[in-house]
């Protein structure tokens, strides 16, 4: 197996009519530990990452699995916004 079409196993919450039945193992049911094992894929839902354009600086919008790609002008170096989240270091 190639390492791009590796699916690391997903942590899930199982739920009352989930439970394995008293005298059963946890491998048989498909699940270790919580994770899931089976290799489904799941549904894309991470949230969209702001860049600049290091080019034309064009607000440039990405998820996951978009190429890292300018939309307005095709150009390939891509800046990440600063976070609007306080961040607070403590020096000595």
């Amino acid at each position: 197996m190639s390492r791009e079409q590796y699916t690391p196993p997903t942590f899930t919450q199982p739920s009352q009519s989930q439970q394995p039945a008293a005298g059963s193992s946890t491998a048989a049911s498909g699940g270790y530990g919580g994770f899931n094992l089976t290799g489904g894929v799941m549904e894309d839902n991470s949230r969209p990452v702001n860049y600049l354009c290091g080019e034309c600086d064009a607000k440039v919008v990405l998820r996951k699995n978009d190429p890292i790609r300018c939309k307005e002008c095709g150009y390939r170096v891509l800046y990440k916004e600063r976070t609007n989240r306080m961040i607070q270091f403590e020096a000595r």
